[in-house]
């Protein structure tokens, strides 16, 4: 139930960051992603246990849409585009710690 929650803020703030940006670059996605959806997502981390699929797909599927707001990344696949902006999966995030 908190994933479901998380992931319910996380794309609330993507909503409002659409809205109201047009076109993010690496440097003020990076700020935004960090700053407000990351924060949403990452307080459902240290909860998450790492044998329960559904949330770590419900939860990466938040990240992997955030990652194609940034302009001129929508069309690479989502290892390229996290390797683009320096961010890790969620998954890796959560084995360190």
């Amino acid at each position: 139930m908190q994933c479901v929650r998380s992931v319910a803020k996380a794309r609330s703030v993507m909503g409002m960051v659409r809205r109201n940006f047009r076109r993010l670059d690496k440097e003020d996605f990076l700020l935004i992603y960090k700053t407000y959806i990351r924060n949403c997502i990452e307080y459902c981390v240290q909860a998450w246990s790492l044998h329960l699929k559904n949330d770590i797909e419900c939860l990466e599927k938040v990240q992997r849409s955030a990652t194609k707001m940034v302009h001129g990344l929508r069309h690479l696949p989502y290892e390229q585009r996290l390797l683009h902006l320096g961010i890790t999966t969620l998954q890796d995030e959560s084995e360190v710690i």
